[in-house]
Parts: structure tokens; C-alpha cells; sequence
């Protein structure tokens, strides 16, 4: 599937020297389309920076290609500035839908944010945060006591949700991971596997006493009530890779890993 036809590339790199060293390499060489007129993006960083990129052309139909330049690069492929047109018409698309956070504050007011990789509630405060987990209107979960809770895409499982113990999810999988972080009570409960159908509301209790934030990526919303999160698959984003280096082979190796 050629993606990459016409040229139109838009460059963008994070503040790290190595990155804006090639990002003024291949601006020289290939030239650096204005966003709106982009059929393409090359992103050089890391994780974060691609996160960033993908937020920005949410909706836009332009797909990205990230080059690592960052610690672990998983969203991203290896950099070589060699013959770099032909890697962008050879390269794979993979399509990620990202969740919607919905969020209530102590006044009412409802606010809303989109996540890739995952939506995340913390503890703030030195108290164990306290939620009730209800999935699809049925309440699961009357009380965890933990530090917080993590809500996984198949792209975000391999991120903070595996540091915190939880699965890793096949990129074409269609299913959520909700992942406790330093779980109390229930001891024995180490979080849940749900469809990307699920409709996930999660309420926090004692809130005066132990508030907590929600986090959809790097969009935060402090001392929040209720979060309901979905997948919304009105909203999507398109990562390319090289072919044989996908997400779906990544997934795969990293759950080999020892």
C-alpha cells in the first residue's frame, strides 16, 4: 500500500541535539512541506514525540513515520537517512483508534480528552486512592484501594501498562487492558482484559480526602469525581513502519522478552 507518492513530506523533531542535527539533514535534502499540504510526516524522536505528532494530525488522514531518537522507540522505526523516500513508499500502515476520557470535576463541569496509549488515574495526595469500577453499566469492582488505574489500548499495553504488570495486547486485538498500579485491596486483583466495546465508568470515593487525577497521554485533569472511557473509533491515526519492524511484530517480541 504506497502512502508516500508525491513528495509532500513535513518534518518535525523533538529538542534532543542528535534529532535537530537530522532534522536540518533531511530538510536540506528532501525539503519540509507546511503541515496543511503534507501527504506525510516524518517525526524524529522519541515515543513522546510521535504521541505529540499523532495527536496533531488526529483526523487529518496524514500518516506518520517516526525515526527514534528517543530511549525506546517502540512507535518508532530505526534512523537511517539514506535512501529515505524509498523506505516512506515501502513502508506499512498501522491504524489506531484512540480512547475518549470523559471527566467530572468536584463542580459538575465535564471535560473531555483523547488518548492513544492509555487513560490513567493517580492517587495526589500521600492517600491510597479509593474506586469503584463499573463495565457496560454493571458494577465489577465496589472498591479499589491502590496508588491508581491504568486503561490500555493494544498500543499503549507495552508502555506504562506493562511496567505495571499488565498484558500485552496484540496491536489488532480488540480489547482494552485495565491494570491496577500498586493494587492494596482487593490483594489477589491484578486487573481485567475487556472488549474495545466496553464502556468503562470509574468513580472515586472519599474524594475531599483522597483526590485523584486522570491522565488521557499527556492531558491532565485534576481532582476528578467520575471518568468514563470508550474507544472512539470516529477518531483515528495511521503509523507507518518498515516492513517486517510493525507493531504486530513488536508486540510479539517484547512478550518474549526476559
Amino acid at each position: 500500500m504506497a502512502l508516500y507518492t508525491d513528495g509532500r513530506v513535513h518534518f518535525v523533531s523533538s529538542s534532543a541535539p542528535e534529532a535537530m542535527a537530522a532534522l536540518e539533514k533531511l530538510c536540506a535534502i528532501h525539503g519540509n512541506a507546511d503541515l496543511d499540504n503534507a501527504s506525510i510526516v516524518v517525526a524524529l524522536g522519541g515515543d513522546g514525540l510521535m504521541l505529540e505528532t499523532l495527536h496533531k494530525v488526529m483526523d487529518r488522514s496524514i500518516p506518520v513515520y517516526g525515526m527514534n531518537f528517543g530511549s525506546v522507540g517502540f512507535l518508532m522505526n530505526d534512523y537511517r537517512p539514506e535512501a529515505l523516500d524509498v523506505r516512506l513508499r515501502a513502508a506499512l500502515p498501522t491504524t489506531i483508534h484512540p480512547l475518549n476520557m470523559r471527566v467530572t470535576g468536584p463542580d459538575g463541569v465535564v471535560a473531555e480528552a483523547l488518548a492513544l496509549n492509555e487513560v490513567s488515574l493517580y492517587r495526589s495526595s500521600y492517600q491510597a486512592a479509593k474506586i469503584q469500577i463499573s463495565v457496560d453499566g454493571e458494577r465489577r469492582l465496589e472498591e479499589l484501594v491502590c496508588d491508581g488505574i491504568i486503561i490500555a489500548t493494544p498500543a499503549g499495553s507495552t508502555a506504562y501498562n506493562l511496567s505495571a504488570h499488565g498484558p500485552i495486547l496484540p496491536i489488532d486485538s480488540p480489547l482494552l487492558a485495565m491494570t491496577p498500579i500498586s493494587p492494596f485491596r482487593p490483594r489477589r486483583w491484578r486487573g481485567a482484559i475487556l472488549s474495545n466495546r466496553a464502556s468503562i465508568a470509574l468513580v472515586t470515593r472519599e474524594p475531599a480526602k483522597r483526590p485523584v487525577n486522570a491522565v488521557a497521554d499527556n492531558v491532565e485533569f485534576n481532582d476528578v469525581r467520575e471518568v468514563r472511557v470508550h474507544e472512539d473509533r470516529s477518531h483515528s491515526v495511521t503509523l507507518l513502519f518498515d516492513p517486517g519492524h510493525g507493531l504486530e511484530e513488536r508486540v510479539l517480541v517484547e512478550q518474549f522478552r526476559y
